[in-house]
């Protein structure tokens, strides 16, 4: 074990479950340990890094930034953040035309919770099982795991979970409290499960029907992640709010909250200090016209569709179902993922868990196609 990590094992809170490595290098779809071992990242900081570790454009824009000017206070206008505002509004669906900036997934979510009640008077909201959207408090209320939330309650109330996929559920939910309905198009925590067209336009009815806030959290799924911009475009979803995060900044922290016209929002009743940094901002532009130039969702959905039907033609018997949309992958098996995990990375592949029996993978949109060669063959391995 490095130095490095003792020093994390004595004097950082016990909070995550170490891996055993100490990573100090990423490149593209690589990684390297302190040790010099070279590994394949399919984490990629828990679905980050979609523009690649380390990416030339990006850093270019950071160290370009960081010489002019890293942090201005929200009092104050800024270039880099008024055109990180004008492009998020024209890449997002027609619907969304107001930006908040934030530091991460968490803190969108904790926004639109607090922007939808305001906006209707109500305190109630519509999740959905096996639906994660954070750990800070009114983002965890929105959590259906039992594992993260009970020791931390009471939470905030007025948080009901419906099955996901399963309009009647939902709507059997919805009352005159009820300020908006909270949904990932794809379960990403909850073991990549994927939303249908039926369910979600359904709910997009129920939504305007009643006059509710359509919330969808894309802080894992935006940013090409799942073959394209954005997952809500596979439904023409147009919310009422959309929550971005995690591949936004190339690495860099930064969240968003996208708002519609049905959302109103008065002077001082939400705020952040360092949301919409100039240094942030110019990351974001940079990753999104990064990801714009090289068309890095439509590949996505192409290596999505390879990987799935190379690791399909195996035909592994412990395989119960393989759930797959762009680079958005998890392998569900029929025993406990975790040791499996733990070869794999053996192996020199790095992959997440998404519940007790799925393997989780979200590779940089980047990554070559010798590698998902490399990391299938590894997989079925692994599996067999």
């Amino acid at each position: 074990m490095s130095t490095f990590a003792n020093y994390e094992d004595r004097f950082g809170l016990p909070l995550f479950a170490k891996r055993g490595i100490t990573l100090v290098k990423g490149e593209n779809a690589f990684v390297w340990d302190i040790e010099g071992r070279r590994y394949i990242d399919c984490a990629a900081g828990h679905g980050v890094a979609n523009v690649g570790h380390g990416n030339p454009f990006v850093v270019k824009a950071v160290e370009g930034q960081a010489q002019r000017l890293m942090v201005v206070s929200n009092a104050f206008y800024n270039d880099q953040r008024g055109l990180l505002m004008k492009k998020l509004v024209e890449i997002t669906p027609q619907s969304l035309n107001k930006v908040f900036l934030c530091n991460s997934g968490t803190e969108a979510v904790e926004a639109a919770l607090k922007f939808a009640r305001f906006s209707t008077g109500n305190s109630e909201f519509v999740c959905a099982r096996r639906g994660f959207h954070g750990r800070t408090m009114g983002a965890l209320s929105a959590t259906f795991n039992p594992k993260y939330k009970r020791d931390f309650e009471p939470l905030v109330p007025g948080f009901h979970f419906a099955t996901f996929n399963d309009f009647e559920s939902v709507e059997r939910l919805v009352n005159e409290r009820t300020a908006g309905i909270l949904l990932e198009v794809v379960q990403g925590e909850g073991g990549v499960h994927i939303g249908r067209a039926d369910f979600f336009a359904k709910v997009q009815a129920l939504c305007r029907e009643k006059e509710i806030l359509l919330i969808i959290d894309e802080v894992q799924t935006g940013l090409g992640r799942t073959g394209r911009m954005f997952a809500s475009e596979y439904f023409d979803l147009q919310p009422d709010i959309l929550c971005l995060a995690k591949g936004l900044g190339g690495g860099i922290p930064i969240g968003a909250v996208l708002c519609s016209d049905r959302v109103h929002l008065k002077y001082g009743k939400h705020g952040t200090t360092f949301g919409g940094n100039p240094l942030a901002s110019a990351a974001a532009l940079a990753t999104i016209d990064y990801i714009e130039q090289n068309d890095l969702a439509k590949k996505a959905e192409q290596k999505g569709k390879y990987f799935a039907r190379l690791l399909n033609a195996y035909h592994l018997p412990l395989l119960k179902e393989l759930r797959q949309i762009g680079l958005m992958i998890g392998i569900e098996i029929k025993e406990k993922a975790q040791p499996f995990i733990s070869a794999l990375q053996d192996e020199g592949i790095i992959v997440l868990p998404a519940g007790p029996k799925v393997i989780r993978l979200l590779p940089p949109l980047t990554i070559e196609y010798e590698l998902i060669d490399w990391v299938v063959k590894k997989v079925a391995e692994v599996l067999k």
